[in-house]
Parts: C-alpha cells; sequence; structure tokens
C-alpha cells in the first residue's frame, strides 16, 4: 500500500514537474508580441506590436499577445493568468496588465483562447465582458484560421474599453446594437422602397384601368433585374511612432478572465 501510495506521489509530482517546466518563461527579450504557434505573419505580427507598444506608451496598459502551440497540462484560465503571472505583464502597483492567450485548433484536437486581466483591470475588463470578448470577437474569425484579425478585434475592444473610450457595458449593449441597428436599416429600405412602388403602381392602374395590386406586382417584377451592393469595407495599415518595448513592469494577476474553445 506504501508502495502504491508512493508510486502515485511520485507520478504526480512528476507531471506538476513537467508542466512547470513547459510552461514558457519569460523571455529574454521581452515583446507584447510572442507567436510562438507562428499563426500571424511577419507583417501582422509587427503591425499588432507596434500598436500594442504605442498603446502601452500612451497608457501604461500592457497587452501581451500570445500564441501557443500546448498549454503544459493546464487549462486555458490557468495557463493564461500563470505565464501573465510569470511575466510580470503590466505595472507593479497598477497591476494593469493583460494576456491574450491563444491555441490554435489542430486537425485532432480543438482551439483554445483566454483573455486574463491583471489585478488591476478586473474591474474594467470583468469575466462576462472577456468571456463575450472571446465568443463574438475571436472565434468566427478563428473558426476559419483567420488568426490576426481575430485577435486583432479582441486588442482593439480591449484598448477602447481600458482606455475609457467607452464603458465595459456599453460594449455588451452594442452587441444589439450591431444586431438591430442593420436590422432597422433593412425595415427603413424595405418601406421606402414599398412607399414608392405603391406611389407608382397607383399611378400606373389609374392609367391602365387595372387593379391595383395587379400594377403592383408588374411594378415589383420590373425591378428585379437591377443588382446592387451594400458596399465594400477594408481596413488599411497605419504607423505608429515611439521606440521599442522597455519590458514588463511587475504586474500581477489573481485569476481573472474568461475564454473559450472551438
Amino acid at each position: 500500500m506504501k508502495n502504491l501510495f508512493f508510486i502515485l506521489f511520485a507520478i504526480l509530482t512528476f507531471n506538476q514537474l513537467k508542466a512547470q517546466d513547459c510552461l514558457l518563461d519569460q523571455p529574454a527579450k521581452q515583446d507584447l508580441v510572442q507567436d510562438y504557434a507562428n499563426i500571424i505573419s511577419d507583417e501582422e505580427e509587427q503591425f499588432l506590436r507596434q500598436k500594442l507598444q504605442a498603446f502601452n506608451d500612451t497608457t501604461s496598459t500592457q497587452i501581451l499577445v500570445v500564441t501557443v502551440t500546448d498549454l503544459c497540462g493546464y487549462d486555458k484560465a490557468s495557463f493564461t493568468y500563470t505565464l501573465g503571472e510569470n511575466w510580470k505583464v503590466g505595472q507593479k502597483g497598477k497591476n494593469n496588465g493583460i494576456v491574450i492567450m491563444v491555441k490554435p485548433k489542430e486537425i485532432d484536437g480543438r482551439g483554445d483562447a483566454f483573455i486574463a486581466p491583471g489585478y488591476g483591470l478586473e474591474g474594467v475588463v470583468p469575466d462576462a465582458i472577456a468571456k463575450r470578448i472571446v465568443e463574438n470577437e475571436m472565434i468566427p474569425y478563428f473558426k476559419s484560421k483567420e488568426y490576426y484579425f481575430g485577435i486583432h478585434q479582441a486588442v482593439n475592444v480591449l484598448m477602447e474599453i481600458t482606455s475609457g473610450e467607452y464603458t465595459a457595458d456599453e460594449y455588451a449593449k452594442a452587441d444589439w446594437t450591431k444586431i438591430l441597428i442593420p436590422f432597422a436599416f433593412i425595415i427603413v429600405v424595405f418601406l421606402l422602397v414599398f412607399i414608392s412602388t405603391a406611389k407608382k403602381a397607383k399611378d400606373y392602374s389609374i392609367g391602365h384601368d387595372i387593379p391595383f395590386w395587379t400594377a403592383f406586382m408588374l411594378m415589383n417584377n420590373s425591378g428585379k433585374s437591377h443588382g446592387g451592393s451594400w458596399g465594400n469595407f477594408t481596413s488599411g495599415g497605419g504607423s505608429f511612432g515611439g521606440g521599442g518595448f522597455s519590458g514588463f513592469g511587475g504586474g500581477s494577476f489573481g485569476g481573472g478572465g474568461a475564454g473559450g474553445s472551438w
């Protein structure tokens, strides 16, 4: 019995040490983008790095993007905030760091993403909002392997929330706005088209002595050959000033945040 207990204890200890060894050490060259999984291009990485450095210089808030291929036996939450704690992301005293972790989906596995705010930002980026950002801004892109766009969307939202451009509550309400505004626009366009067609149909029915609805159907069918589009949206690049990243500032993490899988 003692031997069995010793064997089980040894296995658990070995697995724990193995997980600790696997967990990424703070890199010698500290940077706000660490693409260990190699899922974004060099150009995308450079643009994202400059953007995050400029935000750090302006606000002192450090947002770290790290991609990995292995969670080292940890769940995604423990891995992310342990990494943030070990790397000291954020400023000492302010604890204003955020870690965005992405593990891409393998053929025989699943993808994971997690956002962990430091102690000082847990109230600004509560768990429910972190969850919403992962599920609404990141995973839809990740499902089609567009990792950069999902990461960039999450970074934008986190920058806007932490810099006070809008609150977490306003972001939560904005999700409904994204649905309601296009829907309302479609309704308005439909009504305008209906009113215009009805007016023409009324004049046509009087002039040709035919029922209104017959004229309406004729007017409606005559417009089906015309095409159109809602418009095209493109995103351009930009440039950011400032020097290189000076390193992580000694921030601390307490286990807050949320994530998702696909």
